[in-house]
């Protein structure tokens, strides 16, 4: 594979904490008296929070501002995010030999800096990654590139010349619309669009054991530049 640059979603592929996420959606809709709808965390989940947030307002027809939505949201989060959320199985391990072959690393999330600043410390890889990119960033969540080639742009690498991993169908589209090498990762949220991630990613992993790391011929051509 010829890349110089990896680009990491968190929620869902590098962090472990899709489930987090799935008791915060149930306790804030019990505490309206709301139902959850089956397919409601895989609807927000490639959403930046305002656009969730929105999302929500609309779908039950609340009355709250989604800043109020967000506040509460983050409040619940932010405890089990710096605490309880785990790095997903063998992504350490993985970054670390990408860092040893001399890999630029960026984040690009939907989470704000409140929420993944402290997991990533906790986890111990925060200084692993040479930027850091959130949609609160950008002006469109990632449905769109936006945030990809943000990270592209300060990491100074080319679209061409990066892997970005996610695990929601709607990102890798827009990866690679942002013309970068996208591996899809599984994740029990996405797993029913499995058939349409694999067709329109490079890659589909289970894990990162099978995750692809870079040509070495094109490891030593980065390093005479």
């Amino acid at each position: 594979m010829r890349f110089e640059a990896v680009i990491f979603d968190l929620d869902g592929t590098l962090l472990d904490s899709m489930d987090v996420w799935e008791k915060i959606d149930i306790c804030f809709l019990q505490k309206r008296g709301l139902p959850v709808p089956a397919d409601y965390v895989t609807e927000i989940c490639a959403r930046s929070f305002e656009e969730a947030a929105q999302y929500t307002i609309d779908l039950f027809g609340l009355s709250e501002k989604s800043e109020d939505i967000i506040r509460e949201w983050n409040e619940m989060a932010v405890y089990e995010y710096a605490h309880h959320v785990k790095l997903s199985p063998y992504a350490l391990e993985y970054l670390i030999e990408l860092k040893k072959r001399g890999m630029k690393l960026a984040v690009a999330t939907g989470l704000p800096g409140e929420l993944f600043l402290p997991c990533l410390e906790h986890n111990s890889v925060l200084e692993l990654f040479d930027i850091l990119c959130s949609t609160d960033e950008v002006k469109r969540g990632k449905e769109y590139p936006d945030v990809f080639e943000l990270a592209a742009q300060r990491l100074g690498a080319a679209p061409q010349h990066c892997l970005v991993f996610e695990d929601v169908l709607l990102a890798v589209k827009s990866a690679k619309q942002a013309g970068m090498l996208v591996c899809a990762v599984y994740d029990k949220y996405s797993a029913r669009y499995r058939v349409q991630m694999e067709q329109a990613a490079d890659f589909y992993i289970a894990d990162f054991r099978d995750a692809p790391l870079p040509d070495a011929d094109f490891e030593d051509e980065n390093e005479k530049e």
